[in-house]
């Protein structure tokens, strides 16, 4: 077994030699796959962006994967994986709902439902193959700790794209999808969403205070993306970077402590909270104490730079105006009452509310632009997928992520600990973040790191066991 540069940090886990040949597993297909597929989804995602296509190279990408593992069968699947098949299943079987109007909702055709359930369902196909093919790249395809960079490159667009969120709010790009877009989708709110790249937005919240967003289509979507890329860039770039490469990444993740909190993202600061949390308590079960002093140090000296900084008086505004709180428990009750008539497969797809908290009105006005228009199941993905899928289409995703969690739980090498932090944060995301598309891309990336990690150590332990074996067959058979 190897270590990984530099010659003195942790151990990232077995690896082929510089010939390729320890460690490699004997059955695995001839069939190679390339890795630019996973290059051109992550590192030059900030392209996607600008295009207008960030939300929709998942599944166009997606195809040349699919390709490429169907040319390389046999496909590997992970353990568990068929809770997840069978949770896409009941994605699919969601489609006999979409002419159901439960009580409370605006009433509307199956038809106009259609496109909405379409896109999301190919967004959870379309993950699924990116996971799949993940997994089933190879060592000398695509190392793991290039994987993890790769993440950490997108975590530093995300940072880039924070801080233009804050230097330029109102900044928006005309981008070329929108160009070509018929007159009828141009006009549609949401899809104008989707197709032109700005880089923040601009809410009451605290009387208009920027929250980044770029490169992602929402605030929630880039605090949700932030927290799992973070991970991954801290294990690429500090724990197994160079001087220089560790020294950069420090200086960045002090700077994004600035988009952080203009975000105003309260799930992002417990997220982030959590994460300490979750490292410091599986560094303390393998008896890393000076490191979990370390953790609390670096928590106290940055606890206090931050009290003493402009930037503390932003979250204390923040906590005293909860604006959200009501909207948010009003979706998660009717999230739970329309699942309750449809336990099994759920309603499909989302459903618009008559009215909402403020009014009777369906629909924003001038006089009232927070009235109406309120989305069952925007307010978190556990209560979409209630909804949308019922209870036990609920049940499969959830457990789809619990038993990963417990099956790698063993896994103490620096990656074991960073992806077990990253599939772990979906749970709890799911309560407040939405989870399609990207942000449930990198969860299910962070999981093929976790289930290639658990590979390549099992491969090892079967190689020294056989090297075990033979050394005392050889002493045996000289000594006669």
């Amino acid at each position: 077994m190897t270590v990984i540069d530099p010659p003195r940090a942790p151990r990232f886990g077995p690896r082929p030699g510089a010939d390729g040949r320890q460690g490699e597993d004997q059955s695995e297909p001839t069939g190679r796959l390339p890795a630019w597929p996973l290059f051109m989804l992550l590192v030059l995602f900030p392209l996607w962006w600008f295009l207008g296509l960030s939300t929709f190279i998942f599944p166009i990408l997606a195809a040349p994967m699919a390709l490429f593992l169907l040319r390389r069968r046999p496909i590997k699947v992970p353990p568990g994986f068929l809770l997840w098949a069978l949770f896409l299943v009941w994605v699919v079987a969601g489609v006999a709902m979409l002419g159901v109007n439960p009580p409370g909702t605006v009433a509307e055709p199956a038809s106009s439902r259609l496109v909405a359930y379409a896109l999301r369902t190919v967004n959870y196909f379309s993950v699924t193959v990116i996971f799949l093919y993940a997994g089933n790249l190879t060592e000398r395809e695509l190392p793991r700790l290039r994987l993890v960079r790769m993440l950490g490159a997108l975590f530093v667009t995300t940072l880039v794209g924070g801080l233009v969120g804050i230097a330029f709010p109102t900044l928006q790009l005309r981008s070329p999808v929108s160009s070509l877009l018929p007159a009828s989708l141009a006009a549609d709110d949401f899809v104008q969403r989707l197709v032109t790249p700005s880089v923040a937005q601009v809410q009451e919240v605290l009387g208009g205070v920027p929250r980044p967003s770029a490169p992602f289509e929402y605030t929630n979507a880039w605090g949700n993306n932030l927290s799992i890329l973070m991970v991954w860039f801290v294990l690429g770039w500090v724990v197994y970077g160079s001087r220089l490469r560790r020294g950069l990444g420090v200086l960045l993740l002090l700077l994004a402590v600035i988009p952080v909190t203009f975000s105003l993202n309260r799930g992002l600061w417990i997220g982030l909270l959590l994460s300490f949390v979750y490292v410091a308590f599986r560094l303390a079960l393998r008896g890393k104490a000076l490191a979990v002093v370390a953790i609390a140090l670096a928590l106290v000296v940055g606890g206090a730079v931050f009290t003493a900084s402009p930037l503390q008086g932003i979250v204390a505004d923040r906590l005293q105006n909860q604006h959200s709180n009501e909207l948010r428990t009003s979706l998660t009750r009717d999230a739970i009452s329309g699942a309750t008539r449809s336990p099994v497969i759920g309603f499909g797809s989302t459903r618009a509310v008559q009215g909402a908290r403020r009014s009777v009105a369906v629909g924003p006005t001038s006089q009232c632009p927070q009235c109406g228009g309120a989305v069952i199941g925007s307010n978190g993905h556990l209560w979409l997928l209630i909804f949308s899928h019922g209870f036990i289409g609920a049940a499969l995703y959830v457990g789809f992520f619990l038993q990963a969690i417990v099956r790698y739980w063993r896994d103490t090498t620096p990656l074991g600990i960073a992806g077990g932090l990253s599939i772990a944060l979906p749970l709890f995301y799911m309560f407040v973040y939405g989870a399609l598309v990207s942000p449930l891309c990198m969860y299910l990336l962070s999981m093929a790191l976790l289930w290639r990690n658990d590979m390549e150590r099992r491969r090892a332990r079967a190689l020294a066991s056989a090297e075990r074996a033979v050394v005392p067959a050889t002493a045996g058979a000289g000594v006669g």
